[in-house]
């Protein structure tokens, strides 16, 4: 177990270092930092690696076993309304407990807190009802998520302008560390009692319905709440001058991030103990290595989060307030593609999506080729937020195209390259994105004097959509070579015929 947790931590500091290498040369060149900011920053580094290494032990070892067993056991469910019931409570539960919704929360100036995550916790129980069913029905992916996206195209026309960036964020906010490993877990489970041959192809594509719910939750809320003209609350600026104060402002805020991470994993706990008390699934040296993990998975999420909120968020505000505010303002574009570049891998539940996809395809889908996808994908999303942000370009024109070609490739590409697409995109919008590239928009927007509900927000939401294209290209590409191989070996055969007809043509002459 401590050579596990070394790969992971080793791995976590392959992840962060280039992003912080990328802020230290940006505030060596562009923006001058103080050195307490900067040293709060790297303070905050070490707390992600650390955390990341304990978090994705603790996911591996508690809650992918947890989600997979949990699936195992509804899909033997005879009775369909109390397996939808079921999976409309658990879906309700953990989005409560997704720490990632709550940061996106605090940071929303008009609506209050809990009327979101309590909305956006009924649309992901609603959406992950639907994608269970869809797994045991056997029904066409790419043909659901058709309907349910021209649903979410139409609604957004008859919501006010604000809530449209703040919808479709809240999609994206909602797969985060806790739900992610927990509901493509599910999925596996669901779909391994299933014999057939696209139960593998099945078991992806529940992070991607269950993160339409918060958007459609959303869009209905701005149809029918009016929301109030609250102002944003600037990030602040700690007033540290040596390290002993850095020490001293990560330890204050430590019990903080304790508390709300208790609270967050507390329906998780709660539920992994009803159901090994019902189902007696796990033996007893497995329900205490459980235990553990969910110990793990606290102390990785609690040591994120800190480092992330203190550490990352006010970096990120400066550096947009002050680059928005100089003579290299268009330098934003290319700043913030490289920044997106290297940020995706520091996303503890990327690492998790990225194994689970090598594992069930037998290594066909590579994680480094997973992650190659994602920087790119990402990389180009963070350049689009970084262009509304200065030019204020409404985000429909950016994301109804963008998930029109999302769902026209869903036509062309292997099924299970339409579910890891789908899925990576809720993925790779989490706390990272809501904690430092959130912040950075904000700062731009706030520096050049702009609408922060209509030019900032919208970052996490695309975030969430250029994966989607890019996998599915990665997937049009693994069909072609699919078929050039293919090609070769039909080939192949033709020559060896042609050489057995001629060796039988000389043996009768």
């Amino acid at each position: 177990m401590n050579q596990k947790l070394k790969e992971n931590i080793l791995e976590s500091l392959s992840a962060v270092l280039p992003i912080t290498i990328t802020v230290l040369v940006v505030s060596v060149f562009l923006v001058p930092m103080e050195i307490g900011t900067f040293a709060m920053f790297l303070m905050g580094a070490v707390m992600l690696i650390i955390g990341m290494g304990f978090f994705q032990l603790g996911a591996e070892m508690s809650m992918t076993p947890l989600g997979e067993g949990m699936g195992i056991q509804l899909s033997k469910s005879k009775k369909i309304g109390i397996l939808a019931f079921s999976v409309f409570v658990i879906g309700a539960v953990i989005t409560i407990a997704e720490p990632d919704l709550q940061v996106l929360a605090d940071q929303m100036p008009a609506i209050p807190s809990n009327l979101l995550i309590w909305t956006v916790a009924i649309g992901v129980g609603i959406c992950l009802m639907i994608a269970v069913l869809r797994i045991l029905f056997k029904i066409n992916l790419s043909l659901l998520l058709m309907v349910l996206y021209a649903i979410v195209i139409l609604l957004s026309f008859l919501t006010p302008n604000d809530f449209v960036p703040v919808a479709f964020d809240s999609g994206g906010a909602t797969t985060g560390p806790i739900t992610v490993p927990f509901i493509l877990a599910l999925g596996v489970g669901l779909a391994s009692v299933r014999s057939d041959k696209n139960a593998s192809d099945d078991s992806f594509g529940l992070v991607a319905i269950s993160s339409i719910g918060p958007i459609l939750a959303v869009l209905l809320l701005g149809i029918f709440f009016q929301p109030t003209d609250a102002a944003y609350t600037p990030t602040e600026f700690l007033d540290v001058s040596t390290t002993q104060d850095v020490m001293r402002e990560f330890m204050l805020e430590l019990p903080h991030f304790a508390k709300e991470v208790f609270i967050s994993m507390l329906p998780i706990a709660v539920l992994f103990f009803i159901f090994q008390l019902i189902s007696r699934r796990y033996h007893h040296r497995q329900y205490i290595r459980m235990i553990v993990g969910l110990i793990y998975t606290y102390i990785g999420l609690v040591l994120f989060l800190t480092g992330v909120s203190i550490g990352f968020a006010p970096v990120g505000s400066l550096l947009g307030g002050e680059l928005a505010a100089s003579k290299f303002k268009w330098l934003l574009i290319p700043i913030g593609m490289l920044i997106g570049y290297f940020i995706v891998k520091a996303e503890p539940a990327i690492q998790v999506l990225n194994h689970q996809v090598e594992n069930v395809t037998g290594g066909s889908i590579s994680a480094a080729s997973m992650n190659l996808c994602l920087s790119f994908g990402v990389a180009v999303s963070v350049g689009l937020a970084m262009m509304r942000s200065i030019t204020g370009v409404s985000i429909y024109w950016i994301i109804i195209p963008g998930y029109l070609i999302a769902l026209l490739l869903s036509r062309f590409v292997p099924k299970i390259f339409i579910g890891i697409a789908f899925d990576s995109g809720g993925v790779a919008s989490g706390p990272m994105t809501s904690t430092f590239l959130l912040p950075l928009c904000i700062g731009v927007s706030e520096s050049l004097g702009g609408n922060i509900m209509a030019d900032a927000f919208g970052v996490v939401a695309l975030v969430a959509l250029t994966p989607l294209i890019a996998i599915q290209i990665m997937g049009l590409v693994y069909k072609w070579r699919e078929g050039q191989s293919d090609q070769t070996d039909a080939l192949t055969i033709e020559e060896l015929n042609e050489i057995e007809e001629w060796e039988d043509a000389e043996e009768d002459a």
